[in-house]
């Protein structure tokens, strides 16, 4: 397709909703020719070069705020990257982006590898470093502040269990499955909280949170920054609250935060502080999972993708199954 003026109505016109599906589809299907081969970095690669170049299909003028890493550590798609097919004359875009959000799941054939992109105005998307970040979220209907961050995960499970109505032994939390979090599992396992445990994807781990047929309640734990921004632009869309803080293990990390504009090194993000205004979010399945459908091949060069797009400034959630005739 090619590049096209949207209207100049809005930043993030209506259209440019439905263009973004077409950015996640083409690197998840570039990233599914290697599920289960075993080679994550091929894998990514595949999906970053495809996400580039569909890009350049869209009349935006786009600036990467997260990616895959400072210009030195990626070929493209960089942190400050100019994407867009109107560099200097369409609407000015930051994005967050993810061309293939869980590697390892995808060189295993694991369930929930997605291709992931977060876009809003300006100024709007917490230039988050490539750090760990201390995460909670819960989905919509729960009264705001429910959840603290700066409070243990027992007080949080109580307090969303009382909001709920239902015992704390009732409540299911999504946590990744990681070393570092044996104490987290024993402390909800003590409650009696179902513990959904996932190796990888922690940004579908989130968006699990707002849909009830997961019966997942709430998420917890440390996982990358990054997505902690495309997980809180998800629900900036659908409703729901989160709380992030970004986690050091070194002085070379901290200088890392403050090079990005970060002075306050302990600060509690909530979900606002890293998707500001009027925002989407789009992913598209590698493998199939609980959010979303992964890639399938059909018999005459068929293939079948299913998305999601959402935008906040409207509140509106699209499903969208794709046929693509190669």
């Amino acid at each position: 397709m090619n590049a096209t003026p949207t209207s100049a109505s809005k930043v993030l016109d209506r259209v440019l909703v439905l263009e973004m599906v077409r950015v996640t589809e083409a690197a998840a299907i570039a990233a599914s020719e290697l599920v289960g081969r075993g080679d994550e970095k091929a894998a990514d690669a595949a999906a970053v070069e495809a996400m580039r170049k569909a890009f350049d299909e869209l009349y935006i003028d786009g600036t990467v705020v997260i990616g895959e890493g400072e210009r030195d550590e990626a070929p493209m798609l960089y942190i400050g990257e100019k994407v867009g097919g109107a560099p200097g004359k369409g609407p000015k875009i930051d994005i967050a982006l993810d061309p293939l959000e869980g590697t390892t799941i995808t060189a295993k054939a694991g369930p929930n590898s997605l291709a992931v992109l977060a876009a809003a105005e300006e100024g709007c998307l917490l230039n988050a470093p490539d750090v760990y970040m201390d995460k909670i979220a819960v989905g919509p209907g729960y009264p705001e502040g429910v959840i603290d961050l700066a409070k243990s995960p027992t007080e949080n499970v109580k307090a969303v269990a009382a909001a709920k109505g239902v015992e704390p032994s009732q409540i299911i939390v999504c946590v990744l499955d990681r070393p570092r979090h044996a104490e987290l599992i024993a402390e909800l396992r003590a409650l009696g909280c179902g513990v959904v445990l996932i190796g990888d994807g922690d940004v579908a781990g989130v968006i699990a949170t707002t849909d009830e047929d997961t019966t997942i309640d709430m998420y917890m734990g440390q996982g990358g920054a990054p997505e902690g921004v495309l997980a809180a632009a998800a629900l900036r869309c659908v409703g729901g609250q989160f709380n992030g803080r970004l986690v050091f293990r070194n002085e070379d990390e901290r200088a890392r935060a403050r090079k990005w504009g970060i002075e306050d090194l302990d600060r509690i993000y909530k979900l606002t502080d890293l998707a500001r205004g009027d925002c989407i979010f789009a992913a598209t399945g590698v493998t199939s999972g609980s959010l979303l459908d992964g890639v399938k091949r059909r018999r005459n060069g068929i293939m079948t993708t299913e998305s999601v797009v959402m935008r906040a400034s409207s509140g509106t959630v699209r499903w969208i199954r794709g046929e693509h005739r190669l």
